[in-house]
């Protein structure tokens, strides 16, 4: 992944992006005083530093968090929790199939972007799209598009 331009955010668009997280998160004081920047990369996948690290991604116009901005803000919404039969098939990329999930945020919504994370630590995994409903994710089928997964170019590109 290499990042084309970047640049601080303003104080305004800053609160937008924060705004739009801080639903999801216990605590959001932290993120409130930290420093926004926005990077662009050749890729499509624009990124958002928080104090130096990549912790949020935009993924259509809407921030979410990355893999590394899921393990270090610790969301408490919109997680979808697979069982340890899954985990190997998650961190490569695969989309998540309802056999594999353990639990899900009810509040879930088609299409709302969504944290996986394995049953037994609640350890983030990746980031995806879901195509049911967070009631309605049990059972057969694909439940989940995979977007970014540990092991990817987005988390193997957050080093340089």
């Amino acid at each position: 992944m290499k990042i084309k331009s970047r640049h601080h955010l303003k104080g305004s668009d800053a609160r937008k992006v924060i705004a739009k997280i801080e639903p999801l998160l216990e605590d959001a004081s932290g993120l409130r005083r930290s420093s926004l920047e926005m990077a662009i990369s050749d890729d499509g996948v624009d990124l958002i530093f928080v104090d130096g690290r990549p912790l949020m991604m935009v993924v259509e116009d809407q921030p979410f968090f990355t893999v590394l901005g899921a393990i270090e803000l610790h969301p408490t919404k919109k997680l979808v929790v697979v069982d340890s039969g899954a985990v190997r098939f998650v961190v490569n990329g695969a989309d998540i199939m309802r056999p594999g999930i353990v639990s899900a945020d009810p509040e879930i919504a088609v299409g709302d972007l969504v944290v996986i994370v394995e049953e037994r630590y609640k350890k983030p995994l990746a980031i995806g799209r879901a195509l049911a409903a967070g009631t309605d994710m049990k059972g057969e089928g694909k439940a989940v598009k995979s977007l970014h997964h540990v092991g990817d170019v987005i988390w193997n590109g957050l080093g340089e």
